[in-house]
Order: structure tokens, then sequence, then C-alpha cells
């Protein structure tokens, strides 16, 4: 029997730094819910907004791979690894940290906001040699699919990282029903709804809410309106 956990746009934590507005589904800085630490080895998922011109000053993290999905405007980056890059709403940024890097994340466009997922999660190799890349994403404008943008292999769709973990993006047309079937028994998918409404397994979920679901093979995802959904398949030990 699949297990879930339901967690409602409006039970986030909330952090206003006036340039910053970050909604937190796990405990994050400031905000804390001994109930909300992780899901599996997913540790964050903020849903950050940035306002026009200004940005995340240089910080340092280590032993976590961090993942950035912007959703609008664009982000100018820069780490300690000499690497400096746009990246922007059709893209996706991964970074093992590793033994330890710094960082910072800029939005250079003075007037628009820049909207972005900062997702963690726990690696399964400990200090390795840090690392960056970034790619545009290529058909997540496919309509009705599970389409793959990040998982633990080099060769394959998407980005990749070390740990067990498979990323895919969706958007389905209101009425459409597709079975996801888990990638590796032992795993958990976390579903996060960026528009629209959609059922996992009959569960509703609205914009913005998110679904734990694991101790299953598989599971139905359904689109009650026009929807668009983040599937992160992880570990639930690690």
């Amino acid at each position: 029997m699949a297990q879930t956990v339901l967690h409602k746009a409006n039970t986030r934590g909330v952090a206003n730094h006036g340039w910053l507005k970050s909604y937190q589904s796990f405990s994050f800085a400031g905000y804390y819910n001994p109930e909300r630490i992780n899901f599996g080895a997913l540790r964050v998922l903020n849903d950050d907004i940035v306002t026009g011109g200004m940005g995340f000053g240089e910080h340092p993290h280590d032993n976590m791979e961090i993942i950035s999905i912007p959703l609008e405007g664009e982000l100018q980056h820069k780490d300690s690894m000499g690497n400096t890059a746009t990246i922007k709403a059709g893209e996706i940024q991964v970074m093992s940290a590793g033994t330890g890097i710094y960082h910072s994340e800029y939005n250079s466009d003075p007037k628009n906001p820049a909207k972005f997922l900062q997702i963690w999660l726990f690696p399964n190799k400990r200090n390795v040699t840090p690392r960056y890349d970034q790619i545009l994403l290529n058909d997540t404008d496919k309509k009705n699919e599970f389409v793959q943008v990040l998982s633990p292999n080099a060769d394959d769709a998407g980005v990749w990282i070390y740990q067990d973990a498979w990323f895919n993006l969706a958007r389905f047309d209101a009425g459409n029903t597709k079975t996801y079937t888990l990638n590796k028994k032992g795993n958990g998918v976390y579903v996060f709804v960026l528009k629209g409404q959609v059922e996992v397994n009959g569960q509703g979920l609205d914009e913005r809410d998110g679904l734990g679901i694991w101790d299953t093979d598989n599971f139905e995802v359904k689109a009650i309106a026009d929807a668009e959904f983040l599937l992160m398949e992880v570990p639930m030990e690690f």
C-alpha cells in the first residue's frame, strides 16, 4: 500500500527579506518544522522570487547536490570553480558541491523579478571534486509526457547528479492521465505542482502543493485542469 504525505502550498515556510521572497517546503534557515526536515534524499525545495537588480552574495556549500530550475527571468551565476554563466527559464543548472565551493546568484534585470526553484539533495558520494553544469532543456514543451531532466547517468537525458534520483517535468492537458513507474525500488517521488490542478492516486493537488508518495512501484497522475508539475524521484533511505 502506497504511503503519502501532503504539503499544501499555504503550509510552507515563508521568508521575506525584501529583495528575496522564499517559500520553503522543508525546514530551511529560519523556518523549522520537525515534521518537514526532508523527503528521503530531498533536503530543500525553495520556491524563490528575487527582486530585479538583487541576488545572493557569495556563500559556501559542501557535500550537497544543488539544482536550480528557473521559472521566469534569469540569474547570473559565478562560482569558485571559475564558472560565469546566465541561467534562464527553459534551462536547468546543477552543482555537486563535494569538497566545497563558493558561488553567487544575481538577478541582473533591474525591473523584473527572477523566479526559480532551488533544490538540494543529499549525495550518495561525499567529498567529490566539485562540478558545475547547465543545459537547455529539450522537449519540455511536449504535452502529456513525463520529460526527464535529471538522472544519475551522465549519458542519459538531462543533467546528472551523485544520487539515484530522477526528475521529470510534465505539461498535461486537462483530462490527461498517465502512470509514473519508479526507476528504483526503495525510492519515493515528491510531486510539486507549478501550475493548474492534478490528482495523484486520487489526491487532489493545486498550484504549489506538494505530495510525497512511496512504498509503491507506480502511481497515476491525472490533470484536472491544464497543469505543469515536477516529479522528483529520490531514495527514501540514503
